[in-house]
This record gives structure tokens, sequence and C-alpha cells, in this order.
């Protein structure tokens, strides 16, 4: 089976004041299918460059990207969004949570966008909710939920549409210990069933939950690391 990700020579730049700045070096990446990858690396090492990347978000100024075998490096803006919305499922540090809806309709939002009829959206919205264990927090909205279930929410939204990859940027920077540990539980569970999932944090201790973690410094990798050992 062909990697879920593959990344050959990327590079991204930005000009800033008159400068190019070169946030990742041509770097060479592959992520194969039902892996768990935590990403890390200090301030303005290039990791919050290469989650944007990843998630189709930004576009490379050279190399190539595919995604699920398809090359995504150099697709317009909207076959970007239909990328988005078909293989990626994101979850983000502040929830980003619509505050007047229920739980059941910020699931379905990324359904909408699908195009998907409403009887199916309500049907796998539920089926969402309850494999993060929130079945009896469906018509909930945002402040009648702690931290801990809004983030399970937002990670049912990032399920709802069946995605070939999970993308989590820092997923428990705005929890306390014990509950960003349940949710670090909940994605070795989504892993365990089969999901692939990156994480993007800054913290040791939830890159400890993935199997492989990567140390960008500068913009490229320094590091590549198993459970079994140093890769590359």
């Amino acid at each position: 089976m062909p990697a879920l990700i593959r990344v050959e020579g990327l590079r991204r730049e930005f000009q800033m004041g008159g400068e190019t700045v070169v946030a990742l070096k041509s770097l060479d990446l592959t992520i194969d299918r039902n892996e768990y990858v935590a990403i890390m690396g200090p301030s303005g090492s290039g990791k919050s460059t290469l989650m944007n990347l990843l998630g189709c978000l930004d576009t490379p100024t050279a190399g190539q990207y595919w995604l699920a075998d398809r090359l995504v490096s150099h697709m317009s803006d909207i076959d970007l969004a239909h990328a988005r919305n078909r293989e990626i499922g994101f979850v983000f540090q502040t929830f980003n949570l619509l505050a007047r809806a229920t739980a059941l309709k910020n699931v379905a939002l990324p359904l909408i966008y699908a195009g998907v009829a409403g009887r199916e959206r309500h049907e796998r919205a539920v089926q969402a909710l309850g494999r993060v264990g929130l079945e009896d927090r469906v018509h909930h909205k945002p402040n009648e939920l702690s931290g801990g279930q809004r983030q399970r929410v937002a990670i049912a939204r990032a399920l709802v549409t069946r995605p070939s990859l999970i993308l989590a940027d820092e997923p428990t920077g705005n929890l306390d210990t014990r509950t960003g540990e349940d949710v670090m539980a909940l994605f070795a569970g989504l892993h365990a069933e089969g999901q692939t999932i990156i994480v993007v944090t800054h913290d040791a201790e939830v890159a400890a939950h993935a199997q492989r973690t990567i140390v960008l410094r500068d913009g490229a990798v320094e590091s590549d690391t198993t459970l079994a050992g140093v890769t590359s």
C-alpha cells in the first residue's frame, strides 16, 4: 500500500522586509497509513509551516507533496479545499466551535460543505459523537460543556468526514493535565482502530503518546525516532 504522505524536496520561503526567510529547507518525509506521529521543534523550527503544508492550508515554494497518492502541492485553491474536506480532519488547540450551535450541529458542519444530505449528516454526526463518548451531549452548546468535552466535540467533527488523516495542532494546549491525558487516550484509541494521526506539539509528554517523533530544527529534520529507535 502506498504511503499516505510523501514529501520530496519540500521548501517554503517567505518574504519579510525585503529579505527571504526559509522556513523549510528541501524536506523529504514519508508517513504511512495508520502511523501515529508527533512533530516537535522549538519556535521557528518550521513545524507550524509543515503543518500548514500537510494540511493543505498553504502551498510550497518548491518540492512535491502527495496525500493519499494524489499530488496536492501544486493544486489550485479550490482543489486544495476539496482535498482538505475529503482527506483531513483538523483538531485545534482553541477548539474552533460555533458558540451558538449544539455539539451535533458543530460536528455536522463539515458534511454540509461536502454536500451530504440532511438525514445522513445527522446519523454520521451522532455516530462521531458516540465514538468520542459524547452520545449524551449531542444537544449541548459549547458553553454547556467542559474543556475536555469541547475538545472531544472538535475531534468528532474531525472524524465525521471519515478522513485519511487527523491533524492535531497542540490538542491539549488549553486543557489541564488530567483532561489532556484523557484526550490523548482517545487519540490512542482512534489509532488502534486504524486512524492515521499527526500531532504537532511542543510538549514532550504529548509526543510520548505517539509511535514516532519527528523533530525539526531550522527548517530541517533533526531526528526521526520510532519506538524501536532512530530511523534517520
